[in-house]
């Protein structure tokens, strides 16, 4: 790579001429007797320092200088001498009339992908700037360009920020040696600078050309033909570009999703199709870890709280480690008015959001803070396609190579939200293929929800994999663990419902159907398993076996109130917005969809809410399509 002239250089006129290095030029360009054009930017007593370059720079010794300077002026200097340490001493040149002639470099760029074949020598990479980290050390700068992002270590001293007018954000050019530092690659920077003008305009366009082809989700067959799915398709692959260019991009992405087994069917896989296509895309190793996070959340919708801390790291992380604010991913939750607040938050730093979810949603309260919106409902389809089904089509257009390990995630998914789509049939065969009867993932689905309860706000990866059985290669330790926590799950409901039926309350509602009610704050043991909605749930699925008639069960306690229903069409998320409407004072608000749901209300108002609520439920439509009584039958 060597410097060439650019420009005319008058030299046919007789002038003399004096070389203009380019701001990118390294040490390397540097000729013995040829004249260049340096800057004063610092005087001592022993002598003045120049810089001909961004990287180029040394002293001309007081014993050949004449007259007086200042910083900033102008000089004509030829190479003296280079030292060991590489220090460089010049000398000026006497020429009082001279033509300019610029140096720039005529560069072969070597990609990020080919960093291993050139341990050892000099190349020069062009990219974008992704993150800034000052470490005790060097600066480390990751550079994304159009095969990957590699962190490139500046030394300016110990602790000191290297080439401080560099920022996150712009295109710049370096020059250095790859070498191996901690079981991976990155390059020792021996030259940065900041591209301008057309050379930047160049290289962002081919950055961006690069950027969008990578990004394209991989074209995967869905796991089974469902008519229902494909409506859903275009927008998951919109969203598998998103998550895709986010990575390559080198921007952060925090997945926030319902704590429950749906919840950890949609996050986990698509959690790990992530750090494995971030692994293939940044040079250090610990990218993966740094870069995604799976958080649960316990409420149905994303509340202040999680999304002030979310926030909150958020600023942090850029501060102490360089890092643009993340993408955030929400998945089995975030579609309806109760998350604009914290919406509206995040967005006061334009943090993009993305909702993978299959609750009833308020498109219109929250459609303009989503950079995309994926839910069944926006399609005429419903509650019935689960978001772990969706996301495990989403985890293969991000990274195919996982599919064999996810065949029977979406049937656990169906079975842990009690899916009644007419794909459960097809799902559960596919995952009978891979030796997982309806037992086993019944058991599945129980660990899960068992799992997500002691775990309370902690994601919980390697155990959470473990029991799905995904990105786990011990088999017989799945088994035993799954086994365990099932059955620990079935004694403690067992044991709660010992206590708890008794209480329970029937009427038969005007519409035909059952309507059972359990006071679960006095009547269940509290702060242990199940919680409240799974003890409502397992009182509910024993008054349809005992019944087979159409079944609602209310859960409640002093200011909430959790809804099951089978065979009734409740429509939750309207009689929420009704008796919001209806009932001055009573703080109503809650969510779900057509057979699952939860309400929240003031204290003072419960009794005035459930009234109202039993009414409503009274005048709902029955409805066998939502009914499993048929199959208790068989």
């Amino acid at each position: 790579m060597t410097a060439e002239p650019a420009g005319d250089s008058g030299a046919d006129d007789g002038d003399s001429v004096v070389y203009d290095l380019a701001a990118d030029c390294t040490a390397d360009d540097l000729e013995q007797d040829r004249p260049y054009l340096a800057e004063i930017n610092g005087i001592v007593d022993y002598g003045v320092f120049v810089d001909l370059s961004d990287s180029i720079s040394g002293l001309v010794h007081e014993s050949v200088l004449e007259g007086t300077y200042a910083v900033g002026d102008e000089l004509v200097v030829e190479l003296e001498s280079i030292r060991e340490n590489g220090d460089m001493a010049f000398e000026p040149v006497d020429i009082e009339e001279y033509t300019l002639e610029s140096v720039s470099r005529d560069y072969a760029l070597t990609g990020t992908n080919r960093l291993e074949a050139n341990v050892g020598d000099q190349i020069h990479v062009e990219g974008k700037v992704v993150q800034v980290k000052q470490t005790g050390g060097p600066t480390i700068f990751h550079v994304a360009d159009e095969q990957g992002v590699v962190p490139c270590a500046a030394f300016e001293e110990a602790g000191v920020r290297a080439y401080p007018a560099i920022e996150v954000g712009d295109v710049i050019r370096v020059t250095g040696m790859p070498e191996h530092r901690e079981g991976a690659v990155q390059i020792e920077v021996d030259g940065l600078s900041k591209l301008e003008g057309e050379d930047a305009e160049q290289a962002r366009e081919r950055l961006e050309a690069a950027l969008e082809e990578r990004a394209e989700p991989h074209d995967v067959e869905p796991l089974i033909d469902w008519p229902a799915f494909e409506k859903l398709r275009p927008n998951l692959q919109e969203v598998a570009t998103l998550l895709r260019q986010t990575v390559l991009e080198g921007r952060p992405i925090r997945v926030r999703h319902h704590a429950d087994g749906d919840g950890m069917c949609a996050a986990v896989p698509v959690q790990i199709a992530l750090e494995r296509f971030i692994a293939e895309v940044h040079e250090d190793e610990d990218a993966p870890r740094h870069l995604i996070k799976r958080l649960p959340a316990k409420a149905p919708f994303y509340e202040m709280e999680d999304a002030t801390r979310d926030l909150n790291f958020a600023l942090e992380d850029r501060e102490k480690h360089g890092q643009q604010l993340p993408l955030l991913l929400m998945l089995d939750n975030g579609s309806t008015a109760e998350d604009v607040p914290a919406y509206e938050t995040l967005a006061h730093y334009d943090i993009p959001i993305v909702a993978l979810d299959h609750h009833h949603p308020d498109p219109d309260a929250v459609g303009g803070l989503l950079d995309a919106h994926v839910n069944p409902y926006l399609h005429d389809e419903d509650y019935r396609i689960t978001t772990g089904m969706l996301c495990v089509e989403l985890a293969r257009m991000i990274y195919p190579d996982m599919t064999d390990e996810l065949r029977h995630i979406p049937a656990v998914a169906g079975l842990s939200d009690r899916s009644k789509a007419d794909a459960m049939d097809d799902y559960l065969a596919l995952a009978a293929e891979e030796g997982y009867d309806e037992d086993r993932l019944k058991d599945v689905s129980e660990a899960l929800d068992y799992a997500a309860f002691w775990l309370r706000y902690n994601s919980g990866d390697q155990l959470i994999q473990d029991l799905l059985q995904v990105d786990s290669d011990d088999e017989e330790r799945h088994r035993e663990l799954v086994s365990f926590f099932a059955d620990r799950a079935r004694e403690e409901v067992d044991e709660q419902l010992e206590a708890a039926m008794p209480h329970v309350e029937h009427e038969e509602l005007d519409n035909g159907a059952h309507l059972y009610g359990i006071d679960v704050e006095n009547y269940a043991h509290r702060f242990t398993y199940p919680a409240p909605g799974k003890t409502t749930g397992e009182i509910h699925d024993r008054k349809i076996e005992e019944t087979g008639d159409p079944v609602i069960t209310v859960g409640y306690g002093p200011d909430f109130a959790v809804l099951r229903s089978d065979g009734v069409r409740l429509d939750i998320p309207n009689m929420v917005s009704e008796l919001e409407a209806e009932i001055p004072g009573g703080g109503v608000s809650g969510g779900g969809h057509l057979v699952v749901g939860s309400i929240k209300f003031v204290k003072g108002k419960r009794e005035e809410v459930v009234d109202a609520l039993i009414e409503k439920m009274a005048e709902a439509d029955i409805d066998e399509a939502l009914s499993s009584a048929a199959l208790i039958d068989d």
